[in-house]
């Protein structure tokens, strides 16, 4: 790590089925609520050669800087859960959440409230955008939380793009569009111009579209990415910004008005699942970096020189699998003191092992091996360690960030705190690539 402050855990909680997606709510005054969704391929003992479901559960939490910062609102057995954004506008006053499921769905939930106040989901609308297929992303065109019209974008395991229209809670497709020959793996919009959207396939290809345009002709093709493309995000903060990430364990900027090659490249040391923009600071960058666990980074400085790389300037690695989830909490904090170290008890009489990962997409049908720290092989009946306690003061560093990370084959969801010390935001010298 270059420099930063060491983030420190707040909270563990183990989603019993593989994690792969988080996000907090965008919109006041749910800033402190979160979702988690989990992907799951569950076999049959009865037909041993039959094609395995996939199985999913969506969690619903509220966070508190207090003694419980995290307390399970609600929790929705669904079919396996690929990606998950709330709408960062209301829709007819509501709070919204789309879910990409598996089945090909897009499903709506609306945020809703019982007599006691506590928040719950509440189905809303859902839509069938792929046969046979899973619908592996979306994006809201609402990122800069001033859009219009709101429209999502989805995208799924046929190389297709989705684009659809919200209107009073109910969906309605807009068109449809063969975009890339394998997966495609991610699509986004252009929160600047939502007439504009990109997408990312496993044909190593990120290319761009226009709404406005015919479908069958992209607005431009970058092969830039040498293995497949997994993450796009657009900056809500600072025009023209592209963030796009890949297998390849790079991290792309680009400029929107001239997408012949990026202005900044940062190796992440694993491959590049999601990225998310800081929802108030310009410069920052969350990465999830599959095998190499959570990086931020700040890059005011490829902004100022083009070609220079991003300084990494915190890394959360306390997960011990495939890192995929990543969010930042849009609550801020005003509170003071550090928080008492995470008292985690990592005896080998208690360790559960390695899971040697074969493949890293969670569509795949994973063939691995648990094995312990002498890569001796570990039967999956043996019985797990004892749950995670950590205690956490309510007091912390001013300026903080409160962010969430989840992973994969070890189904747990982290809560961490990173001090945003000036130090931290200051760029690192770097050489130009």
């Amino acid at each position: 790590m270059n420099g930063g402050g060491s983030p420190r855990t707040l909270h563990v909680f183990d989603t019993e089925l593989n994690a792969d997606t988080v996000e907090w709510c965008p919109q006041s005054p749910h800033n402190n609520i979160l979702v988690c969704g989990t992907y799951q391929l569950a076999g049959s003992v009865e037909e041993p050669d039959a094609a395995p479901s996939r199985i999913g559960r969506l969690y619903l939490f509220r966070f508190q800087s207090s003694d419980t910062p995290l307390t399970e609102l609600q929790r929705l057995d669904t079919s396996a859960i690929l990606d998950l954004k709330w709408c960062h506008v209301p829709i007819s006053e509501q709070t919204v959440l789309g879910m990409a499921a598996a089945t090909g769905e897009l499903h709506l939930y609306m945020l809703s409230e019982n007599e006691e106040g506590n928040c719950y989901l509440q189905p809303l609308s859902n839509q069938e955008v792929g046969k046979e297929c899973l619908l592996l992303s979306l994006d809201w065109s609402t990122g800069r939380k001033d859009c219009s019209e709101v429209k999502l974008v989805c995208s799924d395991s046929a190389g297709c793009v989705n684009v659809l229209s919200m209107c009073e809670g109910t969906l309605m497709p807009l068109s449809q569009w063969k975009a890339h020959d394998f997966e495609a793996w991610i699509s986004a919009f252009s929160y600047w111009d939502t007439q504009l959207i990109y997408s990312g396939g496993d044909d190593c290809k990120l290319k761009g579209w226009d709404l406005r345009m015919d479908p069958s002709h992209p607005t431009f093709t970058s092969k830039e990415h040498t293995m497949g493309v997994c993450s796009i995000h657009s900056s809500p903060i600072r025009e023209h910004i592209l963030a796009t990430g890949s297998y390849d364990e790079q991290v792309l900027l680009w400029d929107g008005r001239n997408m012949r090659k990026p202005f900044g490249h940062s190796l992440m040391g694993g491959g590049v699942w999601r990225l998310k923009w800081h929802p108030t600071n310009q410069s920052l960058l969350l990465a999830a970096c599959m095998h190499n666990n959570f990086k931020i980074l700040n890059c005011q400085s490829a902004f100022e020189s083009p070609g220079m790389t991003c300084p990494i300037v915190a890394s959360y690695d306390l997960h011990s699998s495939l890192a995929y989830g990543a969010d930042w909490c849009h609550m801020s904090l005003d509170s003071k003191g550090p928080s008492p170290e995470a008292e985690v008890d990592h005896s080998p009489a208690k360790t559960e092992g390695h899971l040697r990962v074969h493949y890293e997409s969670p569509t795949a049908s994973f063939e691995t091996s648990l094995e312990d720290d002498e890569g001796q092989y570990i039967p999956h009946d043996t019985p797990s360690s004892s749950s995670i306690n950590l205690a956490i003061s309510s007091e912390d560093e001013p300026s903080s960030c409160v962010l969430a990370s989840c992973s994969f084959y070890d189904h747990i969801l982290h809560i961490w705190l990173w001090d945003r010390v000036q130090d931290d935001l200051e760029p690192q010298q770097s050489k130009p690539q």
